[in-house]
């Protein structure tokens, strides 16, 4: 457990050197990455996503790519495709960006829905097919999907099965202005992050996120307990669709994960529901036009209603 923990504190360490203003955002996107599962940023832009992204990748030492998202992007253009070589008269595959280890997918919502469901294979099966053949994807294997808060011109919004593909969705926010003031003093840091040197290995990543599968502890009072809260969700007035059971296991996972982060090889109850924003509002679909505060309301009075296992 302590080289377990050892490695988690170098890369908090890393993260604190290059990255002024973003504890929480680093904080939801480690759990997210040792959780197995991809991420939804959505922002304004310019509080440093991209520069998040980088970092992580970087900080382990795995392949990192970046798509900007249009509204003529083509599914080949993320997945791949064959091209016809002269010289030796086949047909060669050429990986698109999807096969690197972590990908940034920048404003995903202006890609067309086509596109958009190009991603769905890998992020939830590690894979993609292209023209009848599968490919596996390098491990490990994350998505940071990115989407602006504030326009929506030219934009299709994701559906829910797509939605649902992420284990969280979440926002940086501003930084505070001390925070600002650092930012201003040594200006972007993003080259230096790509001159940095990996605070662990691309092995010791994969390490982190077995140990979050195999060796963190659930009991069986607090799957009941979560149970309960799904259960909750699909039963609600105000609700069209609860939460499924791959939000709930999607959950479990965050769960595992934050207990990892918090130095403990066991959940407890908290790891269910201190991130319930992040983890669930997302995955509900309520009736009516709610503001996301009154949505909040109700998960969380949902959450209060039941009881703690001890």
């Amino acid at each position: 457990m302590d080289k377990i923990i050892g490695l988690v504190d170098r890369l908090f360490n890393y993260y604190k050197k290059f990255l002024q203003g973003k504890d929480l955002g680093i904080k939801l996107s480690l759990i997210a990455f040792l959780s197995r599962g991809h991420i939804l940023i959505e922002d304004s832009p310019g509080l440093g996503k991209t520069t998040l992204a980088i970092a992580i990748a970087k900080s382990m030492g795995v392949t990192f790519s970046r798509i900007q998202c249009t509204n003529d992007l083509l599914p080949t253009d993320i997945t791949g495709l064959n091209i016809f070589n002269k010289e030796t008269g086949e047909f060669e595959f050429k990986p698109g960006p999807i096969f690197n280890n972590i990908l940034l997918v920048d404003e995903i919502n202006r890609a067309t829905p086509k596109t958009q469901s190009a991603l769905l294979e890998a992020m939830g099966e590690k894979q993609v097919t292209i023209e009848g053949k599968t490919f596996k994807l390098s491990q490990p294997y994350f998505v940071i999907a990115t989407q602006n808060s504030v326009e929506s011109y030219g934009t299709f919004p994701l559906p829910e099965s797509q939605l649902d593909r992420f284990i969280m969705k979440i926002n940086l926010g501003y930084p505070t202005k001390e925070e600002e003031l650092e930012i201003l003093k040594g200006g972007s840091s993003r080259s230096k992050i790509y001159e940095s040197e990996p605070a662990i290995s691309k092995d010791d990543a994969l390490t982190l996120i077995e140990f979050v599968k195999e060796k963190v502890k659930i009991d069986d009072t607090i799957l009941e307990y979560l149970i309960e809260i799904v259960d909750k969700t699909r039963h609600h007035s105000k609700m069209v669709t609860g939460l499924s059971t791959r939000a709930a296991l999607s959950i479990v996972n965050v769960a595992k994960a934050l207990a990892l982060i918090n130095r403990r090889d066991y959940v407890i109850p908290e790891d269910i529901t201190d991130y319930y924003k992040y983890t669930m509002l997302h995955r509900i679909t309520f009736k009516g036009a709610l503001s996301n505060e009154e949505k909040l309301d109700i998960l969380e009075s949902i959450i209060k209603s039941v009881k703690l296992p001890y």
